[in-house]
């Protein structure tokens, strides 16, 4: 049974680390929505940047560029948040819900996020590893400054 739980330990360390790294690779794709913001801000602030003369695209095509931007930058960066959270909760061995469904939410990113879920979905599911995250005692709560 040891070695099990060995086994399981190395397991969700490198998930640990896969996710972490998973992360960081998502928040920097994410920001190349700014491209769609800084395009959008271009179309509003001077609209004939994109036509010769004044047959420049009318101000809503800005304001749609620079939403759409906006949007996809904000669900990046969301998403990478939760693969981050997603990582610290394998470390702490908390939250075994919430792990498996970012890891079904990342296994539509293909091909190294259907890997990734795909691998937490076999570590969570041993019986080993969800004994693992059912001993974790609930954390401390904060200390009182008084």
């Amino acid at each position: 049974m040891g070695e099990l739980i060995d086994k399981d330990t190395e397991h969700l360390r490198l998930l640990t680390f896969f996710y972490y790294v998973n992360a960081g690779i998502n928040a920097l794709f994410s920001c190349f929505a700014l491209m769609y913001v800084v395009i959008g801000a271009l179309l509003l602030s001077n609209p004939t940047v994109f036509g010769a003369g004044g047959d420049g695209p009318p101000a809503i095509v800005g304001y749609i560029v620079t939403t759409l931007g906006g949007v996809l930058l904000l669900l990046g960066l969301g998403f990478s948040s939760c693969l981050a959270l997603t990582g610290r909760f394998l470390a702490q061995r908390r939250h075994r819900l919430f792990c498996l469904v970012i890891a079904g939410i990342n296994c539509l990113f293909l091909p190294y996020g259907t890997v990734l879920g795909v691998f937490t979905f076999m570590v969570l599911m041993r019986p080993s590893a969800q004994a693992l995250f059912a001993n974790v005692p609930p954390p401390l709560p904060p200390a009182r400054l008084e």
